[in-house]
């Protein structure tokens, strides 16, 4: 009876020795390892990256807008994955953790939409409007009481040239909300409406 008390108080204790060997070459990875996965997720995050611009300056040259607003939604697009990659890393390398990472990028994003909520609306206005192709330089255009030429489009604003020689400047997100009368467009509008 004494010996199979000592044989399982023997077996027991090897059990915990083996089990807190196993959960500590489980817990700490190799740095070999951690620089493959930061190597992998950086190039993942590159090539997706890469992707998305070329797709968002398809669609911005498509919608006709000038290169000033083509390279501004290229800097906007790197800022993002630059942004991305830098919380990747720091969660692959430990130097944050997960709690901590989505705490600070929450309250630093709630900060910056809360910051630039009019900016914000008007970007994403001159995108939609600019991905439909409602609005292209030269056209005639009418906005409630204003009237005249598109001379300059930009993410946040549209400029139109009136009859008189002044400029009115209107926010991509009051463009938005219409109602838009484009008079030069009429068969460009139609043919995309398919009618």
């Amino acid at each position: 009876m004494v010996a199979y008390v000592l044989a399982r108080e023997i077996l027991q204790a090897t059990a915990q020795n083996s089990t807190s060997t196993t959960a500590f070459v489980a817990t700490t990875t190799p740095i070999a390892v951690v620089a493959l996965e930061v190597i992998i997720a950086m190039a993942a995050i590159a090539i997706i990256g890469t992707l998305f611009l070329r797709l968002t300056r398809r669609i911005v040259v498509r919608a006709g807008v000038s290169k000033p607003v083509a390279r501004t939604a290229d800097q906007w697009g790197v800022i993002l994955f630059v942004v991305i990659a830098a919380v990747v890393f720091a969660r692959l390398t430990g130097l944050s953790s997960e709690f901590t990472t989505l705490t600070i990028s929450g309250i630093a994003g709630l900060a910056v939409s809360l910051a630039l909520q009019t900016t914000l609306s008007n970007i994403i206005a001159g995108i939609l409007m600019f991905q439909d192709g409602v609005l292209r330089i030269g056209d005639d255009l009418e906005f409630g009481s204003v009237r005249g030429e598109v001379i300059k489009l930009a993410l946040r604003s549209t400029w139109l040239k009136r009859a008189d020689g002044s400029i009115a400047v209107i926010g991509n997100s009051n463009l938005a909300a219409g109602p838009i009368i484009n008079h030069s467009a009429t068969l460009r509008l139609q043919r995309k409406l398919g009618a």
